[in-house]
C-alpha cells in the first residue's frame, strides 16, 4: 500500500499505521477464512490482541492509549486492517464503536469493570441499536426500559446486531416512558436469548437479540434517562469517519489486484494495462482512492478536537469514501475479465465486502438527506 502524498500523517500516526500494516500481514494468509467466518477468529484475535491496537480506542485511564480517542488514529489503523481483511477490521472497530457510549456516559465503577478488557480483547463489545422493524429511524425503536427499585427490566427484541452471540456486553438502546435510554447489559444476564443472525453476502459476525425481562442493577445506565441519543451521536462523530478509513483500505487493495493482474496479464501482445480502456480505469481508481485518503485523513483530524461539530466532515468522508470504494472495486473486476468473477478469488471477496460500506453506521441515502438539510439551514 503506498503512502499518501497529500496528507502529512505525523510521525506518531505512522507509527501506528505501521504496527496495523504488520497485524494485516500476518492475517492476510487466512484472510479468506477469516472473511467467511461467522464467529470470532481466533488467528485475528491473537494477531490484534498481541498488537495492543486495541488500546487505541479506550481512554487511558481504562487500560488505552489516549486521554482523548483520536479518529485519525482510528481510521489509519482500520485502513491498514481492511486492506486484508474485513473480519479483521470489525473486530477492531466494534471494540470502540461497541463500548464507546459505556466511556462517554457510565459510571466509573461500571468503566473500570469493562473498559480495562476492552483494550486487551478480554471482553468483546457490541452496540445494540436496530430492531426488526427499525433501521435507520431509531426514534421507533420499541425495545423497553423501566426502573423496578434497585433494577432495570428490559423487554424487547434487537436485530442484526454485529458482534451479536461473541460480545461479552450491549450497550443496548431502548425506550424509557417518552424518550430514549441507554442500557449496558452483560451477555451472561438471565433472559437475555441470543440467535444467529441473517447469512449476509459479506459474513459477518451477526446475532438476534430477544430481552425478556431482563434485570440489571440502576447503575448500569449509561448518560442521563430520556437523552440517549446525545451518546449515539458522539459514538457516530468519533467512529463514523473511521468506517471511511476502512472503504480506503478496501479500494486500495481491489485497485492493487487489478494493477497486479494488469501489468501481468497480455492480450493482443502486450500487457493489459498498455490498453488505453484499462489504463484509464486504472488511473480513475488511483485519483478516487487519493481523494477519498486526503478527505477521511482531514475529516478525522477535525474530529478529534470536537467530534460533534464536525460531524458534518466526517459523514461527507463516509460518503464519498464508501461510494468511492465500490467504483473502484467494479472497475477493478471489470479489468480482470473473466478472472475477476470467480467465486473464491480476493477481488470478489473484495467486491462483496465493499458492499455492506454503504449501508452501516449511516446509509448514503440517510446521511446525503441529512447533509442536505444541514445546507438549507446554511451550513458551511
Amino acid at each position: 500500500m503506498e503512502d499518501s502524498q497529500l496528507f502529512d500523517l505525523s510521525p506518531r500516526h505512522r507509527e501506528v499505521r505501521e504496527i496495523a500494516r504488520e497485524v494485516a500481514a500476518k492475517v492476510a494468509p487466512f484472510a479468506d477464512e477469516a472473511d467467511e467466518a461467522v464467529e470470532v477468529h481466533q488467528g485475528c484475535l491473537d494477531a490484534l490482541r498481541e498488537s495492543g491496537l486495541a488500546r487505541y480506542v479506550v481512554q487511558a485511564a481504562y487500560g488505552g492509549h489516549d486521554e482523548v480517542l483520536d479518529p485519525l488514529t482510528i481510521a489509519v489503523v482500520r485502513e491498514q486492517l481492511m486492506y486484508s481483511s474485513a473480519h479483521l477490521d470489525s473486530m477492531f472497530g466494534m471494540q470502540g464503536v461497541g463500548s464507546y457510549s459505556l466511556s462517554v456516559g457510565g459510571s466509573e465503577a461500571l468503566k473500570q469493570q469493562w473498559l480495562p478488557k476492552v483494550a486487551t480483547l478480554d471482553a468483546i463489545a457490541g452496540l445494540a441499536l436496530t430492531e426488526p422493524d427499525v433501521g435507520s429511524d431509531l426514534r421507533a425503536i420499541t425495545t423497553t426500559m423501566v426502573v423496578d427499585g434497585d433494577e432495570l427490566v428490559v423487554n424487547g427484541r434487537k436485530s442484526f446486531i454485529t458482534n451479536g452471540g461473541a460480545a461479552d456486553f450491549y450497550c443496548t438502546l431502548v425506550r424509557e416512558e417518552d424518550g430514549w435510554s441507554m442500557v449496558l447489559v452483560p451477555a451472561s444476564t438471565p433472559g437475555l436469548s441470543i440467535e444467529k443472525g441473517a447469512d449476509l453476502m459479506a459474513p459477518h459476525i451477526l446475532g438476534e437479540l430477544t430481552f425478556e425481562d431482563v434485570r440489571v442493577p440502576a447503575d448500569h445506565r449509561l448518560g442521563v434517562p430520556g437523552k440517549a441519543f446525545s451518546l449515539m451521536l458522539q459514538t457516530l462523530a468519533v467512529f463514523r469517519v473511521t468506517v471511511a478509513g476502512s472503504a480506503v483500505g478496501l479500494a486500495q487493495a481491489a485497485l492493487d489486484e487489478a494493477k497486479n493482474h494488469a501489468m501481468t496479464r497480455e492480450q493482443f501482445g502486450k500487457p493489459l494495462i498498455e490498453l488505453g480502456a484499462v489504463s484509464q480505469k486504472l488511473a480513475q481508481s488511483w485519483t478516487d482512492v487519493e481523494a477519498a485518503r486526503a478527505f477521511v485523513y482531514r475529516a478525522a483530524a477535525l474530529a478529534k478536537s470536537d467530534p460533534l461539530a464536525h460531524l458534518d466532515y466526517s459523514s461527507m468522508a463516509k460518503v464519498h469514501a464508501t461510494e468511492s470504494a465500490a467504483a473502484v472495486v467494479d472497475r477493478s473486476v471489470q479489468t480482470m475479465g473473466r478472472f475477476g468473477l470467480v467465486r473464491g478469488s480476493k477481488i470478489e471477496r473484495l467486491y462483496r465486502n465493499a458492499r455492506p460500506l454503504r449501508v452501516y453506521e449511516g446509509a448514503t441515502e440517510v446521511l446525503l438527506d441529512s447533509l442536505a438539510r444541514r445546507l438549507a439551514k446554511g451550513a458551511r
